[in-house]
């Protein structure tokens, strides 16, 4: 079974761009964060990852998430070849997403009157 699980922030913005057939593709740089010993004290390492995204929730990863983000990420890895201008041939590893969840609550929105407006975020709980 090829299965990965991340979480982590977005290092850039999101990167949509169209396939010829007109599919979205969304780029996700991912950072993943452990403490790690090493001697007497512990030391933050910082792993990134590639993300692929297709389709409708490449969309939504273009529209909702921001440098910054943290993000879930639920998909395989793959490896990909490919030559250089150079001629060099280069190999690269990435997670072709099946989920992203978006783990950074959205800024409330108010409107002119100070109300949230319908299906936006609110802090308060009226129970």
């Amino acid at each position: 079974m090829n299965l990965i699980i991340i979480t982590g922030n977005l290092g850039a913005n999101p990167e949509l761009r169209k396939t010829k057939n007109g599919m979205s593709v969304c780029n996700l740089s991912v950072a993943t964060n452990e403490r790690v010993k090493q001697g007497d004290e512990y030391v933050d390492h910082t792993e990134w990852h590639r993300v692929v995204v297709f389709g409708g929730q490449a969309d939504s990863c273009a529209k909702f998430l921001a440098k910054g983000s943290k993000v879930a990420v639920r998909g395989k890895l793959r490896s990909r070849k490919w030559t250089d201008g150079a001629d060099i041939e280069r190999t690269s590893v990435e997670v072709l997403a099946d989920n992203v969840e978006f783990m950074t609550k959205l800024p409330s929105q108010k409107s002119a009157n100070g109300a949230n407006p319908p299906g936006s975020y609110n802090d308060e709980i009226p129970f």
